[in-house]
């Protein structure tokens, strides 16, 4: 699976062990940065990540933040993603299976590096289940505003 990946300064140390931890299951992953604890804006980061999921550059996408919550709610703002902040492994998977989740989001103030990889690999291990719950993820779409 090719995987995009994005965070901000906070974020930057994780990614990069993120990174390592994708490529030990076999995955490609692309790094649209932050290449560095430098102050940067994780809008900017959110969006490059959310644009390479939705033209199928990438297969999924990966944030990271200080807590995932802005850089989820920002990359949920690009038509075509839905973007899930986890904090444990349970609702990683939920989304997937559920909500046919695009993006994973976690905060590095939030998880350690063992949980972090412990909700990556249940979020794309998880398959989306369909049935009554693509009527839903249609719904979600409909919402979306151009």
């Amino acid at each position: 699976m090719k995987l995009a990946i994005g965070c901000d300064h906070v974020g930057f140390e994780l990614k990069t062990d993120i990174i390592t931890y994708l490529e030990s299951l076999g995955h490609t992953v692309q790094d649209f940065g932050t290449e560095s604890d430098k102050r940067v804006d994780y809008p900017n980061y959110a969006a490059t990540v959310a644009e390479a999921v939705v033209t199928q550059k990438c297969d999924l996408g990966i944030l990271i933040c200080g807590t995932g919550v802005g850089i989820s709610i920002a990359a949920n703002k690009i038509k075509g993603i839905r973007a899930v902040v986890c904090s444990e492994p349970y609702s990683a998977k939920l989304s997937k299976e559920h909500n046919n989740t695009n993006v994973l989001a976690f905060g590095s103030r939030v998880v350690g590096v063992e949980l972090a990889k412990m909700i990556t690999k249940e979020w794309l291990a998880a398959q989306f289940e369909g049935g009554r719950h693509q009527k839903r993820v249609a719904m979600i779409g409909q919402l979306e505003v151009e």
